[in-house]
């Protein structure tokens, strides 16, 4: 039976990176039938909507969408894209693997860490006040009158709110991915000693899940900048990674980087009823057209997307192939390259075509 999974190309590079992904997945021989969808500049352009109704509805149908990197216009009221539609389609887990790949230049070897945050709250809310106008310094007074805390007129306030539900939804989600994937520890990242109600409360609630999974998955707590540090220092220390909205965005790219960048980054962002794939690096517009990017993060978006939809032998497939090519060292894009003026790099498509040879159906 056939999978139906939306595919939103994305803006500038998208397009490239998306059709080397769509051309790798089909390879596999995994049976999709791919319904386009439209976000970011190239829906404002034919549709005047940045995020198109249909599109959140296509995902809604099908369940399941890939996705290319969005642009967000400066001035069209949407902070970003990306977080709309996780927003409204209430796509809670943010998963980012960050896992070395023989013949990737990086610092580290044998890194293999994923990022669990928590994706609906904390200050990505974006509940806030400007500097100067009268809600503001009417919350101002408030906050002196409940707080007896001074905080200056001119200021500008965002609101970060954690909540109880939310914290123990991502909780259990680090646990039960933990289980599914034979992870050994979870490590909940926090600055609960500063922010002793909202990442107190986050950290608190990932406690109580975690005696639920005494004996089966070791819990540990890690301060969020003392993290930054170990990450650098030792990451083989640790699995899976636990944090809030804001310390996961800021983490999984400090991640990212132990393993060769974004350009090697997959991610997922999943919800009760859809889940939506992506490579999260940006849209590069400078890079349009030139068959040049490298193709790999939205690559491995879509592996994550097959063992999403319960296709773990094409997805091996395709991961063993993506291995290959990178081993071999040829087929590689020019930022893939020891030196990126190397003369023997190959574009977006030349890229995907080597891994396509080296699918074993």
């Amino acid at each position: 039976m056939a999978h139906k999974i939306t595919l939103i190309p994305g803006d500038g590079i998208g397009r490239e990176v998306s059709q080397a992904a769509l051309r790798c997945i089909e390879a596999t021989g995994v049976d999709i039938k791919w319904e386009e969808a439209l976000a970011g500049t190239e829906a404002l352009e034919k549709t005047s909507e940045i995020l198109p109704q249909s599109a959140l509805d296509s995902i809604r149908k099908n369940k399941v969408a890939l996705k290319g990197p969005i642009t967000t216009p400066i001035g069209t009221g949407f902070r970003s894209v990306n977080v709309a539609i996780r927003q409204a389609l209430e796509l809670f887990a943010c998963v980012r693997p960050a896992k070395s790949y023989a013949g990737i230049k990086s610092r580290f070897n044998d890194i293999d860490l994923v990022i669990i945050r928590e994706n609906s709250e904390d200050l990505y809310m974006g509940v806030e006040f400007e500097e100067g106008k009268p809600e503001t310094k009417a919350l101002i007074n408030q906050i002196k009158k409940d707080t007896k805390k001074d905080i200056r007129p001119d200021s500008g306030i965002s609101i970060k709110p954690i909540s109880r539900f939310a914290s123990e939804r991502i909780a259990r989600f680090a646990f039960e991915y933990s289980l599914k994937n034979k992870r050994k520890k979870v490590t909940c990242v926090h600055k609960a000693n500063i922010m002793k109600f909202t990442d107190g409360l986050f950290l608190r609630v990932a406690r109580e899940v975690a005696q639920e999974y005494a004996g089966r998955i070791i819990f540990e707590e890690a301060i969020v900048d003392n993290m930054s540090m170990q990450l650098v220092v030792k990451p083989h220390k640790y699995d899976v990674l636990l944090l809030p909205n804001l310390y996961g965005d800021i983490l999984s790219d400090l991640c990212a980087g132990l393993v060769g960048g974004l350009g090697v980054a997959p991610g997922a962002n999943i919800g009760i009823d859809s889940a939506v794939f992506e490579a999260v690096h940006g849209s590069a517009p400078k890079y349009k057209g030139q068959n040049k990017v490298n193709p790999m993060a939205m690559i491995l978006s879509g592996v994550l997307m097959l063992r999403h939809i319960k296709e773990d032998r094409a997805a091996d497939a395709l991961e063993n192939a993506v291995k290959d090519v990178l081993a071999e060292g040829k087929s590689l894009t020019y930022d893939l390259k020891t030196d990126p003026l190397d003369p023997t790099a190959v574009g977006t498509k030349e890229m995907a075509d080597a891994i396509i040879k080296r699918i074993k159906r």
